[in-house]
């Protein structure tokens, strides 16, 4: 999705929602009833059914995913610069329309610290829609073509990912508790001792550790809390996340079809190129979200900006 960009977080969302997951030609149905979790003797939740309604969670996941392409929305981000003693010393605020055109998201700029964008800005922001548009409107079928494949090899690619860290985890159930009036199974996931991860991208999960929340009635997770448990690496000198980096995710229920973002929150520590610190938390709301493919009037549910 979307929402979040940062030094590689992208890859970290979907870690609590599919790990423990078994081979791809295993997957459940999303129509299936969602799978339960009961107590055996000792009192442990089996594996196995952590497992099924993980799997579950995933497979509404990538439905989700399809689905956010057929929708319109507002993107506000509060990105608040720390300084060495942890204070705010500097906010700025953007807020998006986030458009799907052609396929493609498109973020148009509308206002900068709650403040409309002056009519230099706004042409500005215009006129890059419109080069979009043009470029995609004179393109040619093999073009297109191309284009497409290199996508669908991404998400390929980001789904071979997911699948790889099916071992990286284990997880316990720690309860249960109320989301938004949603009641929800709580997960805590653990890296798995002696994981050994294949693809050079994976090495990056040990380093992390987190809860999930799982509507018990859909099988949907509504909720993440990821926190990184040692610095990582990304490239020989290209980036560090440091110790403690956190993120939490919040979903919520549009059109009675779709489970979409809310509320994302990341504390940030890094450095990149070994020159540049960034201490930040980041605050992303998403709102007034819109189906512009269908032939019937939709209600929208979510915060209103």
């Amino acid at each position: 999705m979307l929402f979040i960009r940062h030094l590689g977080f992208i890859l970290i969302i979907a870690v609590l929602a599919i790990a423990q997951n078994p081979e791809p030609t295993q997957a459940a149905s999303t129509s299936e009833p969602p799978a339960q979790l009961e107590p055996d003797a000792s009192g442990a939740v089996p594996p196995a059914q952590i497992r099924a309604l993980l799997l579950q969670a995933e497979e509404k996941d990538l439905e989700n995913d399809k689905r956010l392409r057929d929708y319109t929305y507002t993107e506000r981000q509060e990105e608040h610069k720390l300084d060495p003693h942890g204070n705010v010393a500097k906010t700025e605020i953007r807020t998006s329309e986030i458009l799907q055109l052609y396929g493609e998201d498109v973020e148009k700029l509308i206002s900068k610290d709650d403040k409309p964008l002056s009519s230099e800005e706004a042409k500005k922001e215009d006129e890059k829609i419109q080069k979009i548009i043009d470029k995609r409107k004179d393109e040619s079928d093999e073009a297109r073509r191309k284009r497409v494949e290199k996508e669908e090899k991404q998400r390929e690619d980001d789904r071979k990912f997911v699948l790889e860290i099916a071992d990286a985890f284990d997880f316990h159930l720690m309860g249960t508790e109320a989301v938004d009036g949603h009641d929800c199974w709580v997960l805590e996931g653990e890296p798995h001792p002696g994981y050994q991860p294949k693809r050079r991208e994976s090495k990056m999960l040990s380093k992390f550790h987190g809860r999930v929340w799982i509507d018990k009635a859909e099988g949907q997770w509504v909720k993440l809390d990821i926190t990184a448990l040692d610095n990582i690496n990304f490239g020989l000198f290209l980036a560090r996340i440091h110790k403690g980096a956190r993120i939490e995710v919040d979903l919520t229920e549009v059109n009675q079809e779709v489970w979409l973002p809310k509320h994302v929150q990341l504390r940030l520590d890094a450095r990149v190129a070994l020159l540049k610190n960034y201490r930040e938390d980041i605050v992303q709301t998403f709102s007034d979200y819109k189906k512009f493919r269908t032939d019937t009037k939709m209600s929208v549910i979510g915060e209103t900006q």
